[in-house]
């Protein structure tokens, strides 16, 4: 793809998917036009990069359409003193844009080799506050005190040791339920209580050993 042609396609992806959904805050909107997303997409599919769609990774896993990694960004309101928890690293592309706003970030994937690749993006970009680990953080990490947590994948279930997790004043970022229902939940931790904002209905792929929620069978 000519240079001409991924600005081109990185601007139309800016103007007519991310800001129509209501992402408007212009520190967002420049993070995203900065930080090239067709370096962190899988070869196979960079001809997609900016395209409305759910990129596929290796193990059934996708990278978040762009519009809903903008509003995730700007929803969670991430300020240049928060420590941030990434529960699934995948390609390290949001990786890049949260540690861009973000005092530092811990990421976690359960698959070792998302973790080598975007270890070796990462430090061509020459990001000094990520970290990164290979681990299964489904039912919490073993650090606390963060300021923003977020799950890059589904969860039937949100089980309340995420929010434990969490500073005073801190935000969860997670998508709630199973298809054909999922749901965006914000979760702040204000005054020692949590309070849920559920913000939009969209789809991702679960995370890999999300908790089951109880059938019934008639």
């Amino acid at each position: 793809m000519l240079q001409v042609n991924i600005e081109s396609a990185r601007f139309n992806m800016i103007e007519q998917q991310i800001r129509p959904w209501e992402v408007l805050e212009q520190r967002i909107l420049d993070l995203i036009s900065d930080v090239p997303r067709e370096d962190f997409v899988p070869m196979a599919y960079r001809n997609l990069a900016f395209a409305d769609i759910d990129i596929p990774l290796a193990h059934e896993q996708t990278m978040m359409s762009p519009k809903l990694e903008g509003r995730l960004l700007q929803t969670l309101n991430i300020s240049t003193k928060d420590r941030v928890l990434e529960i699934g690293t995948g390609s390290g592309y949001l990786t890049a844009l949260l540690a861009n706003l973000a005092k530092h970030v811990d990421s976690v994937d359960i698959f070792d080799d998302f973790v080598k690749k975007a270890t070796t993006k990462l430090k061509v970009k020459a990001f000094h506050n990520i970290s990164l680990y290979t681990g299964d953080a489904i039912n919490g990490w073993h650090d606390t005190g963060y300021d923003v947590i977020v799950l890059t994948g589904s969860v039937p279930l949100l089980k309340p040791h995420f929010q434990a997790q969490l500073n005073e004043g801190g935000r969860l970022f997670a998508i709630v339920g199973e298809e054909p229902v999922m749901q965006a939940h914000l979760i702040s931790r204000l005054g020692g209580n949590f309070y849920t904002e559920i913000l939009f209905e969209t789809s991702l792929p679960p995370l890999i050993g999300s908790p089951e929620p109880a059938h019934f069978i008639l």
